[in-house]
């Protein structure tokens, strides 16, 4: 005669399986534990999203609100000068891409050119200076600091700095043997801007190559050595691929700070030089005319701007800086 042995039934139900002493499941006891974390995470970013919405949010939507309001001046009907800004509705942005759309769309392409310009050269010599400063050569620490000293120089020092080395008679015509005027209108003056900002920012994106250098395992490349691979073997297969996320995270931190760029080019060449006008410096010089409709208009515009090509590098080249939960797949 055979004898079967039943299982008992609690072993039949699924949910038995996941059932804890309490009488909870796993998946309701990893839920409680995810908000008991989310609301921890909640209280400690909170002082850092009150700052946000003081230095941030707050100003934005004030210069939202200014875009719409016009310039104080003679009222038409009572002949009086207002005493407050009249509001004009999108008269502003009417007036920016119609009567001074010249203007405007020179200050675009010089920021989006002087931007696009920067950042590759930035690229291919900050990972030429991480390559450097990460090989194990002496007076290592002596040339990490001579890379890393034109970018702790303040903006408006290099500015200064390179006026004085492409002045008429400065060090730059002396190189080149011919007289060049950097600082006044032309294409020169393009030049000139794209050079002092590449020396002075470069080694911001060197550094951030050299930490992710840093971490990669030394066997990862004596492997590759073993199965043959050359030197430009490794930096194509292994070095570029495990540099990219802080490679594209600093590239995307120069291009947000290259489309803003106003600080430079307005001290090295100067103020209302359509070959380098930004679209800062139309804001600013708006703002200093006490036009500050128009002014924050530019500044809304810029701002959309800014937003559409961190959205667009974030979707198209993967460079999620913020990482994603995992959903949860039922069982």
């Amino acid at each position: 005669m055979v004898t079967t042995h039943n299982p008992p039934d609690s072993l039949d139900r699924p949910e038995a399986k996941t059932r804890g002493g309490d009488g909870r499941t796993l998946r309701e006891r990893r839920r409680r534990a995810t908000s008991g974390e989310g609301r921890l995470g909640a209280l400690l970013v909170s002082p850092t999203l009150l700052v946000l919405a003081v230095v941030v949010l707050y100003p934005t939507i004030v210069a939202l609100k200014d875009s719409f309001y016009g310039t104080p001046g003679l009222d038409p009907q009572t002949g009086f000068v207002r005493d407050h800004d009249p509001f004009v509705g999108a008269d502003n942005y009417t007036a920016i891409f119609g009567a001074a759309g010249d203007r405007f769309w020179n200050a675009f392409w010089n920021t989006t050119f002087l931007t696009v310009t920067t950042v590759t050269l930035e690229t291919v010599l900050g990972i030429a200076m991480a390559l450097i400063m990460h090989r194990a050569l002496r007076g290592r620490a002596v040339v990490r600091a001579s890379i890393l000293v034109p970018w702790a120089i303040p903006t408006a020092v290099t500015g200064l700095l390179w006026r004085w080395i492409f002045n008429s008679d400065g060090v730059a015509n002396a190189l080149i043997g011919r007289q060049i005027l950097w600082t006044t209108e032309g294409f020169h003056a393009k030049v000139a801007v794209i050079v002092a900002d590449v020396w002075k920012t470069a080694p911001f994106i060197g550094l951030l190559v050299l930490a992710g250098l840093q971490v990669i395992s030394k066997e990862v490349y004596e492997a590759a050595r073993m199965d043959g691979a050359g030197a430009l073997r490794q930096f194509w297969s292994i070095t570029l691929p495990l540099v990219k996320p802080a490679l594209l995270v600093a590239v995307l931190f120069r291009t947000l700070d290259a489309l803003r760029m106003f600080d430079l080019p307005y001290i090295l060449i100067g103020a209302q030089k359509t070959s380098v006008e930004t679209l800062s410096m139309l804001a600013q010089d708006q703002a200093a005319n006490v036009r500050f409709g128009p002014a924050a208009a530019y500044a809304v515009i810029l701002f959309v701007y800014v937003f559409l090509i961190a959205l667009a590098f974030v979707r198209l080249l993967g460079a999620d800086v913020v990482p994603r939960r995992h959903k949860e797949v039922a069982a």
